[in-house]
C-alpha cells in the first residue's frame, strides 16, 4: 500500500514567512539603534563615535559630576511619580465604572479616556500650553504633571479594565451576600485580585512619563528642566558623550523596572 502523501501548506507557510520576516526587520530596527548606543556609552574617546576606539567607564562616572544632569533627571523622576500616582488612581476610578458599564455613556467615555493616544503628542502638548495661557497660567510643574496624566491615564485604564473583564462577578456577590459593602468588597476582593492590572498599568504610565518629550517641552517651565529635554538639548548643541551614558542607564533602569513588572504584575499576560 503507497503511504499517504503529506500535501504541505503553502498559505501558511507563507504567512509564517512573512511575519517571521516583519518580526526581524522590526527586531533589528528597535534592538539595533540601542546596542549602539549601549556600546558607543563605553567609549574611551572624547566624542560620541561608532565603533568605539575602546571601551571605559570613564563616561559613567562622569555622570558623578554632572550637577544639571542630575537634577534633569530627578524632576523627571518626581514628575513621573505623581503622574503614576494620579493616573492609577484616576485610571482606576474610570476603569471600575466602564468595565462591565454596556450603556453608550460608558463607551463614549472610554473613547474619550483612549483619546490621547489617538492625538498626536505635540498637538496636545501645543494645545495645552495655548489652554493654560487663555486661562491666564504660565507653565509650571503641576501642569507638567497634569499634561502628564492626560496622556498616561489610558495605560492604566485599558490593563485595569483587561483585569476586570477577567474578575468573577460571583465574588463580588459572594462578598456582598456575607454582609461586605462596596468599599469592603473593593478594598478586600477586587483590589487584590485586579492589582497585577494596576501593576502593569503603572509601570507603563511611569515610563511614558519619564521620557515624554512633546509635552514637557510645553508644559516645562524655564526654571524647571527634564531629563529628556535636557539630552535632547545637548545632543543638539554639542554632541556631550554622557548623553550616552545616560541613554544607557535608562535602558539598565528600563530592563530592570520590565523584570520586575512581569515577575511580580505579569506585565505581558496584562497587555493580552
Amino acid at each position: 500500500m503507497a503511504a499517504p502523501e503529506h500535501s504541505v501548506d503553502w498559505e501558511a507557510l507563507s504567512l509564517r514567512l512573512v511575519f517571521g520576516a516583519l518580526a526581524a526587520v522590526a527586531i533589528l530596527f528597535l534592538v539595533g539603534p540601542t546596542l549602539v548606543m549601549l556600546l558607543t556609552s563605553f567609549t574611551a574617546s572624547q566624542s560620541l563615535k561608532f565603533p568605539p576606539d575602546g571601551l571605559s567607564l570613564r563616561w559613567y562616572i562622569a555622570l558623578l559630576d554632572a550637577d544639571q544632569m542630575q537634577a534633569a533627571a530627578w524632576n523627571s523622576l518626581v514628575v513621573a511619580f505623581w503622574t503614576t500616582v494620579f493616573s492609577v488612581v484616576l485610571g482606576t476610578a474610570a476603569a471600575l465604572g466602564i468595565a462591565r458599564n454596556r450603556s453608550a455613556l460608558a463607551r463614549a467615555c472610554d473613547v474619550l479616556f483612549m483619546s490621547p493616544l489617538l492625538l498626536p503628542a505635540l498637538a496636545f502638548g501645543f494645545a495645552a500650553l495655548i489652554f493654560i495661557h487663555k486661562l491666564g497660567f504660565s507653565p509650571s510643574i503641576p501642569f507638567l504633571v497634569l499634561g502628564h496624566i492626560v496622556v498616561c491615564v489610558p495605560f492604566v485604564l485599558r490593563t485595569t479594565i483587561a483585569a476586570l473583564s477577567q474578575l468573577d462577578p460571583a465574588l463580588l456577590d459572594a462578598s456582598y451576600s456575607l454582609g461586605g459593602g462596596r468599599l469592603m468588597t473593593f478594598r478586600r476582593v477586587t483590589l487584590p485580585l485586579i492589582a497585577p492590572g494596576l501593576g502593569a498599568g503603572a509601570f507603563l504610565a511611569f515610563m511614558a512619563s519619564f521620557d515624554n518629550v512633546p509635552v514637557s517641552l510645553f508644559l516645562a517651565d524655564e526654571r524647571t528642566e527634564v531629563l529628556p529635554i535636557h539630552l535632547w538639548q545637548q545632543i543638539e548643541t554639542n554632541l556631550d558623550v554622557r548623553t550616552a551614558a545616560v541613554s544607557g542607564l535608562i535602558v539598565i533602569f528600563t530592563l530592570v523596572l520590565m523584570l520586575l513588572a512581569e515577575r511580580l504584575a505579569g506585565l505581558t499576560r496584562q497587555m493580552r
